[in-house]
């Protein structure tokens, strides 16, 4: 049973969330709060596989509490999926760097949130390729951006670093493969070494290494 928190400050958008997920046999929610802190409270005391989180709550907001929730070392088999009302969100890649498992639009279909929600608790990363993309190119191509290289990047071999730019452009295994005439498998082999080497949580996070550390322009 996939045991799933829901935060958002809107009753209604959690009452159909609730209703959603309940619906089906492998998931369960185990919780909702209406605003941030209540929402880390809670993962704390329910222990979920998977946090839907809103970014705009009173409080603090989604991207604090996924920031809290993440660095609790009780609650590292917790994953988030932050909410967003728009593709290109300012918020989206600071949920990424404090290690959010992807987003979701909120206009998501049913069946595609069903879908994320078992993908994320399976230890997938939710990254949609075409908006990830331009999402992170957007805040990643900002002069603001600080270069910070990933302390453990020396560690990778020359073709870990190419498949984890892959990666950031949003490229699934198969389509890394494709890319560079190489299995499924032994790309996923190269994504899971990279993940270890840099001690990410997901591919969501390989994704902000590849940015912050100038793998990807």
């Amino acid at each position: 049973m996939i045991r799933v928190l829901l935060a958002d400050d809107q009753d209604l958008v959690r009452l159909g969330l609730r209703v959603l997920l309940d619906s089906e046999d492998d998931l369960e929610v185990v919780g909702d709060a209406a605003d941030g802190l209540r929402a880390v409270e809670l993962a704390r005391l329910r222990r979920p596989h998977v946090v839907l989180m809103d970014v705009r709550m009173p409080g603090i907001d989604g991207i604090e509490a996924t920031r809290r929730i993440v660095a609790d070392p009780d609650l590292t088999a917790t994953r988030v999926i932050v909410l967003t009302t728009f593709e290109i969100d300012e918020y989206v890649f600071d949920a990424l760097r404090v290690g959010a498992s992807g987003f979701l639009i909120k206009d998501t279909k049913p069946a595609e949130l069903l879908r994320a929600v078992r993908l994320v608790a399976d230890g997938e990363a939710l990254l949609s390729p075409s908006v990830t993309r331009r999402v992170v190119r957007e805040f990643a191509s900002r002069p603001s951006r600080a270069m910070k290289p990933h302390p453990q990047l020396d560690t990778l071999t020359d073709r870990e670093r190419e498949i984890v730019a892959l990666v950031a452009e949003g490229l699934s295994n198969e389509e890394i493969a494709a890319r560079l005439t190489i299995s499924p498998a032994t790309a996923r082999t190269h994504v899971s070494r990279a993940m270890v080497k840099l001690s990410a949580r997901d591919r969501a996070q390989l994704v902000v290494f590849a940015y912050q550390s100038g793998l990807v322009q």
